[in-house]
């Protein structure tokens, strides 16, 4: 049994760590792209109109929510969150109904 649990913890710190590395590797292209685009911005027309932010702010939301994601930020990425949620309304009743009776 022990071997079980040892095992299923592992996937799922390998997972978490897949999701980490394709974060830092989509955040990694990020910072290139948008600074070669930020370049080619300045030296096309020298900062008249920086055409390369609406590529920044598009991408910068996709890997805002990748953020979230990988870091967990949001509870509800959490696999285990439904589970906390159930037992957490079923204590909060449970405590309802003996302060009811008390």
């Amino acid at each position: 049994m022990k071997d079980f649990d040892k095992e299923k913890r592992y996937e799922r710190a390998k997972e978490r760590v897949e999701e980490l590395k394709k974060f830092y590797n989509n955040l990694f292209s990020y910072i290139i792209v948008i600074g070669f685009l930020a370049g080619l911005n300045y030296y096309q027309n020298e900062w008249h109109y920086a055409w390369f932010l609406w590529a920044a702010f598009g991408w910068g939301i996709g890997l805002a929510f990748h953020a979230v994601k990988a870091y967990r930020i949001n509870p509800m990425f959490d696999k285990n969150w439904e589970e906390r949620k159930i037992r957490e309304y079923m204590d909060e009743e449970q405590n309802q109904e003996q302060q009811r009776w008390e």
